[in-house]
């Protein structure tokens, strides 16, 4: 059972995260297979641009909380019980391979349509550059690999977080966690134009400028923060299981926050009215 499609072009290699029927749900397995197929590429001398693609609708729907294939692996795979395996759960799977990501040594865009949610928004981020359909629908939250307070304002981070609410793809243009918006059917045609242009580059030199550029953010504390945040994250999903706690799961197959978010995006369309 394979999630990833990888192609390679003329120097840019173009990755799909193929799982339209689950809205590109983040399995287990996905994710293995994707951070298989990114180190890869960033060992081939034949690459040097990666493209990141979600195939269908949406670039993705975020982490997989209970589609069958995920069950099943579950089952034959399970977790260490208690915090320990929590821990060891959220580390590798969801933050761990992310910085990987973020570190590759080559230039990466992820080209984003339809929802990207959660987990959605975290392997976005973790490339240097995103481009977005004008439908894209972006939806954070104080997940894993915590980029937000990175990827906006911290003012704009602290509003999203707290109501939540989705951005839509110009607000998220406004507040630079875009790069671009393009129409929906130009998406993947201009994205893979500019990987195409950016791959006429020498790589030792986008190399050293990617090293340099993430540098920066690295010496104003990007590590020490992204680790520390984890840890609250933990410890958040933890205090979600006190008796007093008014988080409620909505069927187990969603987070919260997540429908809670949609049911301000529903009511906010029926209205008539703008957010952001």
């Amino acid at each position: 059972m394979s999630f990833i499609d990888v192609d390679v072009v003329d120097h840019v290699a173009r990755v799909t995260v193929n799982r339209p029927a689950y809205r590109n749900a983040q399995s287990r397995i996905l994710l293995e297979q994707l951070d298989e197929s990114l180190l890869a590429l960033g060992r081939d001398d034949d690459v040097r641009v990666i493209v990141l693609l979600g195939a269908g609708e949406h670039f993705s729907a975020g982490h997989d909380l209970g589609t069958p294939d995920e069950l099943a692996d579950q089952a034959e795979r399970p977790w260490r019980g208690g915090i320990r395996g929590w821990y060891e759960k959220t580390w590798d799977l969801f933050y761990e391979n992310t910085m990987r990501w973020r570190n590759l040594p080559k230039p990466t865009v992820a080209a984003v349509q339809g929802y990207c949610i959660f987990g959605g928004w975290m392997i976005a981020s973790a490339m240097d550059v995103i481009f977005a359909s004008d439908d894209a629908m972006f939806l954070g939250s104080h997940f894993q690999y915590f980029c937000v307070p990175w990827d906006l304002p911290i003012r704009k981070a602290k509003e999203l977080l707290y109501e939540p609410r989705f951005m839509d793809a110009a607000e998220a243009e406004r507040c630079g966690l875009v790069n671009r918006v393009l129409p929906r059917d130009r998406l993947v045609d201009e994205t893979l134009a500019w990987a195409a242009r950016v791959a006429e580059n020498d790589p030792f030199q986008l190399r050293m400028t990617k090293v340099a550029t993430n540098q920066m953010q690295d010496s104003q504390g990007f590590p020490a923060h992204m680790t520390s945040a984890h840890a609250m994250y933990v410890l958040g999903r933890l205090g979600e299981r006190d008796p007093d706690s008014i988080v409620v799961e909505p069927g187990g197959r969603r987070r919260p926050m997540v429908q809670r978010a949609l049911e301000n995006f529903e009511a906010n369309r029926r209205s008539g009215g703008t957010a952001g």
